[in-house]
C-alpha cells in the first residue's frame, strides 16, 4: 500500500485522480494531506478541515467493480471498513447517515466522496475520498460537526488511522471479491436513525414525516410512509432534519 504524503493541496482527489491518468499507479495507493483548500463533500458541499488536526485521504480503488450497478457496494464497503476501524477504538454511538457520512451520537465526524470514471476499455476506476475530524476540537459555527477527540476525550495517531483504513478497507475488498458477498444488513442495521419517526425535506421543499427502512441495491434511501408506502429516494431528492 503506497501512502503519498502531501503538505497542503486543493484536493486529494483531485491529485489523485491527476496522477493517476499521468502514471500507471498501484491499486490502493493514497494520497494524504496535512491540509487542504478545496476539499469536497457530497453535491459540491465543502470540506473544511483544520490544518493537521484531521484525517484527509484519498485511495485509489480500481479491478474491482465490474459493472455500474456495482458502484453503491463500494460505497458500503468503504463505510464500514471506517466504521469497523473506529469500533476497535472504542468510538462510542457509531452510525453512517446515508449514504456516508460517518457519526457519532448525532454529530457528523467524518464524510467520504467516492468519485468514479469510465475508461475507454469499460474498466471502472474509483477515487475514494475521505474527511474524517479526528484532533480538531473548535467546530464554531459548525454545530453539527464532532470529532474522534471531543467525542472520546483523547488524542489520536492520525497515520495510524490511515493506515488501519487502508488496510481494512483492502481486506473488505478482497473479501468482496473471493466470495460476492457484500454486508449490507450491516449497513442498514448502522444506519443513521433507522426505525425512528422523523422529518425530511423533498426536492419541491415539502416536508413530510417518515421512518428509514433500508437502503436499495442501488443505493437510494427506503422510507415508510404514513400511507404505508415505502418509496425510494436519490441522493437530490431528499434532507433529513435533525
Amino acid at each position: 500500500m503506497r501512502v503519498i504524503k502531501l503538505d497542503a493541496i486543493d484536493s486529494t482527489n483531485e491529485f489523485l485522480k491527476g496522477l493517476s491518468n499521468k502514471q500507471k499507479l498501484k491499486n490502493l495507493t493514497i494520497v494524504t494531506a496535512e491540509s487542504q483548500t478545496k476539499g469536497k463533500g457530497q453535491m459540491g458541499a465543502v470540506w473544511v478541515s483544520e490544518p493537521s488536526k484531521n484525517l484527509i485521504m484519498s485511495i485509489l480503488v480500481k479491478d474491482f467493480l465490474t459493472d455500474i450497478c456495482q458502484i453503491f457496494s463500494l460505497n458500503i464497503l468503504v463505510s464500514l471498513a471506517v466504521i469497523e476501524v473506529l469500533e476497535s477504538l472504542k468510538v462510542p454511538e457509531l452510525s453512517i447517515k446515508w449514504p456516508n457520512d460517518i457519526m457519532a451520537y448525532n454529530k457528523k465526524i467524518g464524510g467520504i466522496l467516492i468519485e468514479n470514471s469510465i475508461k475507454s476499455d469499460g474498466t471502472i476506476v474509483s477515487i475514494v475520498g475521505l474527511g474524517l475530524n479526528v484532533n480538531q476540537t473548535n467546530f464554531e459555527n459548525l454545530a453539527k460537526a464532532s470529532s474522534l477527540a471531543v467525542i472520546c476525550s483523547a488524542e489520536f495517531d492520525r497515520e495510524a488511522l490511515l493506515l488501519s483504513i487502508g488496510k481494512t478497507l483492502e481486506n473488505n475488498l478482497a473479501s468482496w471479491k473471493q466470495h460476492s458477498v457484500i454486508s449490507g444488513s450491516k449497513y442498514i442495521k448502522t444506519l443513521f436513525k433507522r426505525g425512528v419517526p422523523m422529518a425530511f425535506s423533498a426536492l419541491n421543499s415539502t416536508n413530510f414525516m417518515g421512518i428509514i427502512q433500508g437502503v436499495s441495491a442501488s443505493g437510494k434511501l427506503q422510507v415508510l410512509l404514513e400511507d404505508d408506502s415505502v418509496p425510494e429516494f436519490d441522493i437530490k431528492e431528499i434532507q433529513m432534519l435533525y
